[in-house]
């Protein structure tokens, strides 16, 4: 063991000697030199059964003394999460912002102890869907704090607002005198400077009811909200809760590491099938369809054997760059390809027939509308074209 020992310090030391030349720039052929005496030392320690090695590696401009500002990436983070939700136009949105350690430092002064802090954490958290009363009635009837405690706590997570009341709370006689909670203030005046600069600081809400119950959270938390209006005419008030979150989890990453290096972490997350679920029922409401395919045109037949034809015509409408199909069926019948039309929200269907292929014409049926006309065989791809144009849509 005493020679492993030895051996694995040699290891280390012509590691950092090897760092150092690349650090100094030293000549390649130097720098191959030692890295080959270091692979020589290596092959020489072997494997360390049982052993394996896990390598965290924070930012290069990572500095601990404390030239690194967290509160960058957390305001980027949320600028990311409001350029998203605008970009898919599902309606007006808040972010509700929050600070664990603003949480914590605030139960401690109201007087829960130490071992209720997230069991009551997770009554707060319900505050967006449920009345303070019960809310209250949850943390003194089911999880056992007084009355007067749970009051206390009422008279702070009932606040939101903007900057000012981050200020507000610094001044606060008892808050600012935790020093969790100080920190978390301070990172959060901080953190509004900047979503001010990235101009997205009136999408944020300050909102001290946010607990986001997940115990890795360490700093920063945040979730996003639909505002509670019909977004169009005929549309019912959405309720799918949030639609974004995210946080910093400084601790979580580093319990991974033998050596325990705490790692920053921030992170977002978008909640996919709830937007879905918003932009379904929008569709619902204004009796559209969910398309399921960019397909332009589907190539039918109205009679059998007409197979090789629908895969000519469906080859000239592919070399003309559009988005066509064909069932694969070799005899499909005509309803049956005209219902996978309206299931799949294909809007055109180009129909050969016996008697089109006699008259040198291509059927052309708009599925919304059912009607059809005769299309000259070499303008098809034209009137494809000029019927499914952004501009004009008239499918």
């Amino acid at each position: 063991m005493a020679e492993r020992a030895a051996l694995e310090e040699l290891v280390r030391l012509q590691g950092e000697r090897v760092r150092g030349l690349k650090q100094q720039k030293a000549s390649a052929e130097q720098i191959e030199e030692e890295v080959a005496k270091l692979l020589k030392l290596k092959a020489q320690l072997g494997p360390d059964e049982g052993k394996q090695k896990f390598v965290l590696k924070t930012p290069k401009d990572f500095d601990i003394a404390g030239q690194f500002d967290p509160m960058i990436p957390d305001a980027e983070c949320l600028k990311i999460m409001c350029e998203i939700l605008s970009s898919l136009q599902i309606g007006d949105f808040l972010v509700k912002v929050n600070d664990r350690r603003i949480l914590d430092g605030m139960f401690a002064i109201c007087g829960v102890p130490d071992s209720k802090f997230r069991t009551i954490c997770s009554s707060v958290d319900k505050l967006d869907k449920v009345s303070w009363e019960e809310v209250k009635n949850e943390m003194v009837g089911e999880k056992g704090l007084t009355p007067e405690v749970a009051d206390h706590i009422g008279d702070y997570v009932q606040q939101h607002g903007g900057v000012s009341l981050v200020e507000q709370l610094l001044q606060d006689p008892k808050l600012s005198q935790n020093k969790q909670a100080l920190e978390g203030l301070e990172d959060l005046k901080l953190l509004f400077e900047y979503l001010t600069l990235f101009g997205i600081a009136d999408k944020i809400s300050f909102d001290l009811s946010l607990a986001r119950g997940l115990d890795y959270y360490t700093g920063v938390i945040y979730e996003a909200v639909l505002l509670q209006t019909p977004v169009q005419p005929g549309e019912e008030p959405l309720g799918v809760g949030s639609v974004a979150a995210g946080g910093r989890y400084d601790g979580l990453v580093g319990m991974f590491d033998p050596k325990g290096r705490k790692v920053p972490c921030v992170g977002l997350s978008i909640g996919v099938e709830r937007i879905f679920s918003i932009v379904e029922q929008r569709l619902e409401a204004l009796e559209e369809k969910v398309r399921t395919t960019e397909t332009q045109v589907l190539v039918a037949s109205a009679q059998k054997r007409l197979l090789e034809e629908r895969l000519k015509l469906v080859s000239e409408l592919w070399d003309a760059g559009i988005k066509a199909e064909l069932l694969y069926k070799k005899n499909p019948k005509l309803l049956n390809q005209l219902q996978y039309c309206e299931e799949a929200g294909i809007p055109l269907v180009a129909i050969i027939g016996e008697q089109e292929l006699k008259d040198g014409v291509i059927k052309l049926r708009s599925v919304a509308s059912r009607e059809e006309v005769d299309v000259r065989r070499e303008d098809l791809v034209e009137e494809i074209k000029r019927r499914t144009s952004p501009a004009l849509c008239i499918c």
